[in-house]
């Protein structure tokens, strides 16, 4: 498989991420944007008035966060820093042009963890997505369908 780029064929490995890996990353981090940030407990709010609204909330211990942060840190560290090159790329700090050059400014500023980093980035599933969709590859193919169904 390749990634077309300017009509120029480039091997699926200049993305240093297989696909499988991006989808699932893709499908846990838009189920973690998806929840509003962590409600002070005690707040006087009637579940049965709020609708349930609070299963959508983020939560200290919150499932969802714990997996995407796993998943995030048990990458290699070139798989971790196409991760970040592509979030740059969807966010369009950097082109489809500019791809070598956004994981080469993503390994150079590595400092602390890129679980952290990229989980505090609001929008994180969208800007992969969307960096994925620049560099030519889809995401709503059969590899990304099988993590719905």
């Amino acid at each position: 498989m390749t990634i077309i780029r300017n009509e120029e064929p480039i091997p699926i490995e200049s993305l240093d991420i297989s696909l499988d890996k991006l989808a699932a990353i893709v499908v846990k981090a838009h189920l973690f944007d998806a929840q509003a940030g962590v409600s002070i407990p005690g707040d006087g709010s009637n579940d049965a008035d709020d609708r349930e609204v609070s299963i959508l909330e983020g939560q200290i211990d919150d499932a969802t966060a714990q997996e995407l942060r796993a998943f995030i840190v048990g990458l290699t560290a070139d798989e971790q820093t196409a991760l970040v090159a592509l979030a740059w790329v969807g966010r369009g700090d950097f082109t489809a042009d500019e791809w070598e050059e956004a994981k080469a400014t993503a390994r150079e500023r590595h400092t602390g963890s890129t679980a952290r980093y990229l989980m505090g980035m609001p929008l994180l599933g969208d800007y992969l997505e969307e960096g994925a969709a620049a560099l030519g590859v889809n995401l709503s193919s059969s590899e990304f369908d099988a993590f719905y169904h």
